[in-house]
């Protein structure tokens, strides 16, 4: 068991000019570095220790985590109480928010609370349909979409108003987000999908499974030719397979995920296959490192959660800055400024 203080808010960062919230992502990002957030696997379980352990993996690697929102339309700990822990301990979670399961009533609630525990990321999903997950006898709620539930939070924060035109007494301060496919067909659509969910209030995009390079590369042409990529930051989505089976799995079941025959092919021609996964995301991430107008990467490794340090590090895109650590006191602002620069300094 780790023992965290639960009293411990974490360090709060003041809020800079031009920025949405108080956060270290928007921080990364604005700063010019290359921004690295990863998902964690939400526990089927009460332990908020759970939570703890799979979030320390992290620890140092990533300017973000992720936690979902019922992923897959299968039943797991809350995203907002997942995120709730974490600002205990002192990370900086995304709080994932899925359409399908809440009104707006209740969406707005969560906006407010969660920014009241100091949680400053919000990622806006429609979420998949209840028919993809275990329990398909739910009913879907789908009250507002992701495009509606972006400008939904932009006009709270930014209006200090309501859906209902209430007054918003202290508004939420958060940088707003959103997912993206560039993968899926039709692929010319998808800069245009983009754009709308920037002008309802995306400030960074978080994409799907990157495994086929090229695809993306049309697609990134595509986003700087509109203009896109000075509108909002763009994290590509990356994570490795543990085998070609997997891949497989992977392909024929979750929707929306691309895996070319010669990523398959290759993990088959391995001789260590899971090694083979690590070392494709590795030569991903490098190779999207590179490509103009994305800001950083999204690191999805499910069940694969120890791998994430390994492939940050060897990817060398931290590029000499060095990661944050928790070790001043909760409430020293200018420690806190100070850690804040250390952590983006460049070697």
């Amino acid at each position: 068991m780790i023992d965290h203080d639960p009293n411990d808010p974490g360090i709060p960062l003041s809020f800079l000019p031009g920025h949405s919230s108080r956060g270290r992502l928007e921080r990364t990002l604005r700063r010019g570095d290359f921004a690295i957030t990863a998902e964690l696997n939400p526990p089927d379980s009460a332990d908020p220790n759970e939570v703890y352990e799979r979030a320390d993996v992290f620890e140092g690697w990533v300017d973000g985590i992720n936690a979902t929102d019922g992923s897959g339309a299968n039943c797991h700990m809350s995203s907002v109480a997942i995120c709730a822990l974490l600002t205990r301990i002192g990370h900086a979670p995304v709080m994932q928010i899925s359409c399908r399961d809440q009104n707006r009533i209740a969406i707005q609630g969560n906006v407010l609370g969660a920014a009241a525990m100091g949680v400053n990321n919000i990622l806006c999903l429609t979420g998949d349909g209840v028919q993809a997950g275990d329990q398909p006898g739910a009913k879907p709620v789908f009250d507002l979409d992701s495009l509606s539930l972006l400008s939904t939070i932009k006009q709270m924060r930014d209006e200090s108003r309501f859906l209902s035109g209430r007054k918003i007494i202290e508004p939420p301060q958060v940088f707003l987000g959103a997912a993206a496919n560039p993968f899926a067909p039709p692929h010319d659509f998808r800069a245009k999908r983009l754009e709308k969910k920037i002008k309802a209030g995306a400030q960074f995009i978080q994409t799907q499974y990157c495994f086929d390079v090229p695809v993306l590369e049309n697609y990134m042409t595509q986003v700087r030719d509109m203009g896109l990529d000075k509108d909002c930051f763009i994290l590509v989505g990356v994570g490795p397979l543990a085998s070609a089976r997997a891949a497989r799995w992977i392909r024929a079941n979750v929707p929306g995920i691309h895996i070319p025959d010669s990523v398959i092919a290759r993990l088959e021609g391995a001789e260590d296959q899971k090694r083979e996964g690590k070392n494709l995301c590795i030569e991903i991430i490098q190779q999207v490192r590179e490509m103009k107008g994305v800001s950083g990467i999204h690191v999805m490794a499910y069940r694969q959660e120890e791998l994430v340090s390994d492939i940050v590090h060897q990817s060398g895109v931290l590029k000499g800055r060095k990661p944050w650590r928790k070790e001043i006191n909760p409430g020293d602002y200018a420690a806190a400024e100070a850690m804040d620069a250390l952590m983006h300094e460049v070697d």
